[in-house]
């Protein structure tokens, strides 16, 4: 069953400006973790937030089947944490939408606990390291139970431990998954399918591995192999 599906789907962020994406077709099953690969500047970010309803396309269609909510991780974490406490950020979309204080801490502190970050609810967010904002910004859209998940970059200056817990935990999430990344290893580690952008366009999709294995065509769009192909 599709969960989400683009037709013909082309953006421009200005009337009469140069299109940023230009006849996207794609669809994501229910349950399924697709990754959206290209190089930085090939359109990546603006068709995730298409998909999570940020901007509505110029032209083609967004149908979203069966979804209350579609939540969305910037690649910045800054760009979602602003309260004094971490608890606070976590917990401001419930409180908006009329839960009790004490109630919201209480949801909050249990989604920091599912990621193992219970530890950072009294922080203030710019004390954080990278990966903490990570799980800080993550848990403020996992409290509001979204049915599909879209991550911008979610490994983007992490280290290498901060990488594989993050890895870890959106491999544990049960949701449909959206993920935009230049980083082919983790794809390779959580996707079930892939979609290759280059210069605002779909160049290929294929199942995981697949082309994540061909130097040749990666080097096309401007890629690299992941570093555990290259190892071989």
């Amino acid at each position: 069953m599709e969960h989400i599906k683009l037709e013909n789907v082309c953006f421009s962020y200005e009337k009469n400006s140069p299109e940023v994406l230009t006849d996207i077709n794609l669809s994501v099953e229910k349950g399924a973790t697709v990754c959206i690969a290209g190089a930085n500047g090939c359109g990546k970010s603006t068709l995730l937030q298409l998909m999570a309803d940020c901007f509505k396309p110029n032209k083609g269609t967004i149908t979203v089947n069966d979804s209350q909510y579609t939540g969305i991780v910037f690649q910045e974490p800054d760009h979602q944490l602003f309260m004094p406490t971490v608890w606070e950020d976590v917990a401001f979309g419930i409180l908006k939408k009329g839960m009790p204080a004490a109630a919201a801490r209480e949801a909050a502190l249990e989604a920091l606990r599912s990621l193992e970050a219970e530890h950072l609810a009294e922080r203030p967010p710019y004390k954080l390291s990278g990966g903490e904002k990570q799980r800080a910004a993550l848990a403020g859209i996992l409290i509001m139970k979204p049915e599909i998940l879209v991550l911008d970059e979610p490994s983007a200056a992490l280290d290498p431990r901060a990488r594989k817990n993050i890895i870890q935990i959106l491999r544990n999430i049960n949701c449909t998954k959206i993920i935009a990344s230049h980083d082919l290893d983790l794809i390779l580690d959580l996707a079930d399918t892939v979609y290759f952008l280059d210069q605002g366009k779909i160049a290929a999709q294929c199942p995981v591995p697949g082309l994540l294995h061909d130097e040749g065509f990666l080097q096309s769009i401007g890629l690299e192999l992941p570093l555990s192909a290259a190892r071989r």
